[in-house]
């Protein structure tokens, strides 16, 4: 019966012990609980996320967009010297439901000023632990984890080596792409499957190309975005930033963003002035990251599909 809840009973405990001892690790660390806005005034720019708008036409005009990430509005927070801060909100993604996705997803939030990448990868590391017992952690550079697995070098390796190499291993059609479409779809085809069964595995160091939100800076003679994605058995957890602060790169990135957009037929979107404005007037030296409690509670419950940690997935909202 479509009335009835996708979790069991026993789940949504699971789930509400997760969030306490959430709350008890953030605690106990001095980080503060913060709440921000669902409902924005603009949306995200970045082509492979894409938000639900919402049209608005009584006390609020015109077209406002469920929040994809509370990122923005927590940035404003740190500018206007909150110290750190943690959230547990609801995030909104269109186009995304499947096992491992629903369109309304709870995310937990947090920034560090101070931390650099680095330190957070470990905190973030702290938390999984604390929550799913003993693992290994591993800590892999970008760079170094496709030479390992593939032999080939993500950074200076031609376009026609990145499709050498994927059309050896997969059927991959007419496929065509740049770089960062080829490198991805190595990344989630061939290297991910490969971390299964390895416990906490940490991707860190992408290329400038793939920064999105972090800082760039060289490494080894190469520019690289300082960011970082976590993997447990083959799950995408958490994505960390060591943020960027520079509000004059950060327009050009959005701007960038949004051609890429137009090229790709999607719709362009309104830059976040409030964050610009924020970053402008100075946020602190910082590092952020975005963990999915859904996932993270069906690595703890042995769930397979994400509805299953859900009391009423899209379907039955």
């Amino acid at each position: 019966m479509g009335w009835q809840p996708a979790a069991t009973l026993d789940r949504l405990r699971q789930r509400a012990a997760l969030l306490a001892h959430v709350r008890d690790f953030f605690c106990g660390r001095g980080v503060l609980e913060v709440e921000t806005s669902l409902l924005c005034s603009s949306g995200i720019t970045d082509p492979s996320i894409e938000p639900l708008r919402v049209q608005c036409g009584q006390s609020i005009t015109g077209t406002r967009f469920l929040q994809t990430s509370p990122e923005y509005a927590m940035k404003r927070l740190l500018a206007a010297g909150s110290g750190p801060i943690y959230q547990v909100a609801k995030a909104f993604r269109d186009g995304e439901a499947g096992p491992r996705h629903n369109p309304e997803f709870t995310l937990l939030e947090w920034y560090r000023p101070g931390f650099d990448h680095h330190q957070l990868m470990r905190e973030v590391a702290d938390l999984v632990l604390s929550y799913l017992g003993t693992q290994p952690v591993e800590y892999h550079a970008y760079r170094a984890l496709f030479q390992q697995e593939l032999g080939v070098d993500p950074l200076t390796a031609e376009l026609d080596t990145l499709q050498s190499v994927a059309r050896a291993e997969l059927d991959v059609g007419g496929l065509s792409g740049d770089r960062d479409l080829w490198l991805d779809l190595l990344m989630s085809h061939l290297i991910e499957p490969r971390l299964i069964g390895r416990g906490l595995c940490f991707v860190y160091d992408y290329p400038e190309s793939q920064a999105a939100l972090a800082r760039v800076s060289e490494v080894d003679g190469m520019s690289v975005g300082h960011r970082f994605e976590l993997y447990v058995n083959g799950l995408e957890l958490a994505n960390g930033y060591w943020e960027l602060g520079d509000a004059v790169e950060q327009r050009r990135r959005f701007v960038a963003d949004n051609q890429r957009r137009c090229v790709a037929g999607q719709n362009e979107q309104p830059l976040d002035e409030h964050l610009l404005a924020a970053l402008a007037a100075g946020m602190p030296d910082c590092a952020g990251v975005a963990l999915g409690l859904d996932r993270l509670l069906m690595l703890g419950a042995g769930c397979e599909d994400i509805r299953q940690t859900l009391a009423f997935d899209w379907s039955r909202s």
